[in-house]
């Protein structure tokens, strides 16, 4: 049996799980503008998933970088949902 695909599955899901309420805290204490850390994290992970030979680990790399520049976009939306009243608007938001 070769269980790479389950592993690799299981977690993505976790992955993507993580990645939603670390979004969400991100917008919500540094605002929409923190989104190069997100770009930052996912060339490094992405360059780690290159320079490792293990092909489960390095696909999760793969995963987890991919999820990092997907956060981008999900920060701007996460901005309009809070704009739109959805979810509080916190700290790292700029009055004025």
């Amino acid at each position: 049996m070769n269980f790479t695909g389950i592993i690799v599955g299981l977690a993505t899901f976790f992955i993507i799980g993580i990645f939603h309420p670390i979004v969400i805290k991100a917008e919500y204490y540094l605002g929409a503008r923190c989104w190069w850390i997100f770009l930052l994290a996912g060339i490094l992970f992405g360059a780690l998933s290159l320079l490792v030979n293990h092909l489960i680990f390095s696909t999760i790399l793969g995963v987890t970088a991919f999820s990092c520049f997907w956060s981008i976009l999900e920060l701007k939306q996460q901005r309009e949902r809070v704009r739109k009243g959805w979810f509080p608007e916190g700290p790292g938001h700029k009055k004025g």
